[in-house]
């Protein structure tokens, strides 16, 4: 698992391929891929993420912070995953979110107690920004509507395993669709790692972990979940609305995870594209979506703080 969440300088690197190849032919948008039987070209393509909103993105990435450390937030969890299939072509390492039980399992770090560090919420503030931390003197730092923000990766101390930011800062997208009640169904049960996967079958709600500088302590355990919500993309004027960017989750970032074992070449893309109808839609009628091939390229680092 990535020592720290991914950060605006790593993902950047992602983004700016968008303007690198947009004016070359690209892959056509064919029926097999709205038909779920994609080519193997259209297989190995990456989707690569749109240009920002900048209009409104600009002031509110001014005072929140995007170079030198700062994580990567108002994603959504498809460019989240697209990211990471990019990484895995880049790389020749395969990479994916994790998933829930995953993600819990390493917050916790070896602990039965809220937090990683204890029973104590008066400690967090050693471990996490969070709501009663996060907020600037400096009235042009932080979100302007909350005059608070996330900050550097890494700037608290880790949980007892090395990992950096898993209680605030930014909440982490992981692989699985929120439901209340799927820890009871296999409550007592032996499943794999991968038969507790809650799958998504619509956009919304998906689970993001961890809670991040606008929670309340208690949103900030190591076992709390939040739920994605529509409102992410209030502002959004688009129709239909970005499948990239949620222009009020400014509290939503992400972090990515290497398993030990790779899984066959047919299961990869499950972890990594598209799996509802509508993201489908979006992706062969926009005529602004870019996919491509990736090249191979130098080892990426993902377990660092980016460039600093």
């Amino acid at each position: 698992m990535g020592k720290y969440e991914v950060t605006w300088d790593q993902y950047d690197k992602f983004r700016q391929e968008y303007n690198q190849v947009a004016d070359e032919k690209v892959l056509d948008k064919t029926s097999e891929y709205q038909s779920g039987t994609s080519t193997p070209q259209w297989a190995d393509a990456v989707s690569l993420p749109t240009p920002l909103w900048e209009q409104d993105s600009a002031p509110i990435l001014s005072g929140m912070g995007s170079r030198g450390g700062y994580p990567a937030a108002d994603i959504s969890q498809y460019a989240a995953k697209q990211f990471t299939k990019w990484l895995s072509k880049k790389t020749g390492r395969f990479y994916r979110l994790p998933t829930e039980a995953e993600w819990e399992y390493a917050a916790r770090a070896g602990t039965t107690t809220p937090w990683s560090f204890g029973n104590d919420p008066e400690r967090l503030d050693a471990y996490g920004w969070y709501f009663d931390n996060s907020f600037y003197d400096d009235q042009d730092k932080g979100h302007p509507d909350f005059g608070a923000g996330y900050r550097k990766v890494g700037s608290k101390k880790p949980n007892p395993w090395g990992l950096f930011d898993m209680h605030g800062n930014v909440s982490e997208w992981v692989l699985d669709a929120y439901d209340e009640g799927h820890y009871a169904e296999l409550a007592g049960k032996q499943v794999s790692w991968k038969d507790a996967i809650c799958w998504p079958t619509d956009v919304f709600p998906r689970v993001v972990r961890g809670g991040n500088w606008n929670s309340e302590a208690e949103g900030c355990r190591s076992a709390a979940r939040l739920a994605s919500d529509r409102s992410w993309q209030k502002r959004d004027p688009q129709f239909p609305k970005s499948i990239w960017w949620y222009t009020d989750a400014f509290h939503v970032g992400f972090r990515v995870v290497s398993p030990a074992k790779e899984p066959p070449e047919k299961d990869k893309l499950r972890y990594w594209d598209a799996d509802t109808k509508a993201e489908i839609n979006v992706l062969v009628s926009n005529d602004k979506i870019v996919r491509a091939i990736i090249d191979k390229d130098e080892q990426a680092e993902v377990t660092r703080k980016g460039d600093e």
